[in-house]
């Protein structure tokens, strides 16, 4: 016997994602850089994150004014960080910085 069918949360489509957790730029967006449909069990959030136009300094800065620029982020956003996968900020910190 197949498993039932489960259908597509209109959320994914609505924002222009595969999946629960997946970020994605959005280059057309008139704010925000990034869009993704966050899941933490059966809560289910849409977020949108990042300023367009505005790059972080990455992974891997290079200058030592990247390397300020993303200590100065990670503490000052560090408290809305920690709430999880449900804030803006952790995608933030995971995508941008």
């Amino acid at each position: 016997m197949k498993p039932p069918h489960k259908k597509k949360d209109p959320r994914l489509a609505k924002a222009g994602v595969s999946g629960y957790n997946i970020p994605k730029r959005t280059p057309n967006h008139p704010k925000k850089s990034h869009v993704v449909v966050a899941r933490k069990g059966d809560q289910i959030k849409l977020i949108r994150f990042g300023q367009q136009g505005v790059s972080g300094a990455g992974p891997h800065p290079k200058s030592a004014a990247q390397k300020k620029r993303r200590k100065s982020f990670k503490a000052r956003h560090a408290a809305n960080i920690a709430k999880g996968v449900l804030s803006a900020a952790y995608w933030a910190n995971r995508v941008k910085w």
